[in-house]
């Protein structure tokens, strides 16, 4: 009886231990409240088909895709606006531009879970559906992400070989160290809690956090990079960028620094010229007719 009585207690402290680290680690969401019109954007919204039977709420700007096309990635709990300083001189430049929402972030469709996987999967959901959209077009095709959405970016074009770019806005290094840092700013000691949490995250999203790190992906990705990164980043630090890019195959990659912390939304619009450069010097065709 007494062993009973300690295995039904055990297994409740797991089941509770569980449900506050899926609390504890869903994204808030952020509804979207305004529209292009009011933020001085031009188009539409649109309904993009994900993974899992899901579908992303999104904004397609208006833009000549000969001229480029770019789909933007906002990071963890946020929605698409967090992107609109980014989405505002693009769209000048006569970019075609599609802002989304994740899954279960802003207007998009509710999932078991997030995570920088699923990112990743709504990222190639959105590109390949603007890619059909604009069949026929050899503007560069480049995605731009911030923080998770960064890191996702990354992850997405390391399995692509049609994408002319990748700007990575605050990305981190890799997930396991987020996860560390994570658990250090909750005083939760790594062994043997944390290592036992680290795990069954990794179980939960299907992946070894070894194999989706940016540090590791960032290697196969066979197209242009730009690491930007604020110098005054008190969320993930600066030398993560400096990982990344010596990661990266020299020849393709370019560290850029901004001022500002994590979010650099009210940075972006006065330091846009050196954003501006890296899409200037992209191919105008695809990575994909180039190697054909």
């Amino acid at each position: 009886m007494i062993g009973l009585i300690a295995l039904a207690l055990g297994v409740a402290l797991m089941l509770a231990g569980r449900a506050w680290l899926h609390r504890r680690l869903a994204a808030p969401r952020v509804p979207v409240t305004t529209t292009p019109e009011a933020l001085a954007l031009v188009g539409q919204t649109v309904e993009i088909p994900t993974a899992r039977g899901r579908s992303l709420s999104a904004w397609l700007l208006d833009g000549d895709p000969q001229r480029g096309r770019i789909v933007l990635c906002h990071g963890w709990g946020v929605n698409r606006c967090a992107l609109v300083p980014l989405a505002r001189p693009l769209q000048a430049l006569g970019w075609q531009v599609v802002m989304f929402d994740v899954r279960n972030h802003g207007e998009s469709n509710s999932d078991t879970f997030s995570s920088m996987p699923r990112f990743a999967e709504d990222i190639d959901a959105a590109l390949s559906w603007l890619q059909a959209r604009s069949e026929g077009a050899n503007g560069p095709l480049v995605v731009a992400g911030h923080s998770v959405g960064a890191a996702a970016a990354l992850l997405a074009a390391s399995r692509r070989d049609d994408l002319a770019g990748v700007i990575s806005l605050a990305g981190f290094v890799h997930p396991g160290v987020m996860m560390r840092r994570w658990l250090a700013a909750r005083g939760i000691p790594l062994m043997p809690l944390g290592f036992l949490i680290l795990r069954y995250v990794e179980h939960v999203i299907g992946y070894r956090f070894e194999v989706i790190a940016p540090v590791n992906v960032i290697r196969s990705i066979r197209c242009p990079v730009m690491i930007a990164h604020g110098r005054s980043d008190q969320v993930i630090p600066p030398q993560d960028a400096e990982a990344l890019a010596a990661a990266a195959d020299p020849e393709q990659v370019e560290l850029v620094w901004l001022r500002g912390g994590h979010d650099l939304s009210a940075e972006l619009a006065d330091q846009w010229p050196r954003l501006e450069g890296f899409l200037g010097r992209l191919d105008p065709v695809s990575s994909a007719t180039r190697s054909a």
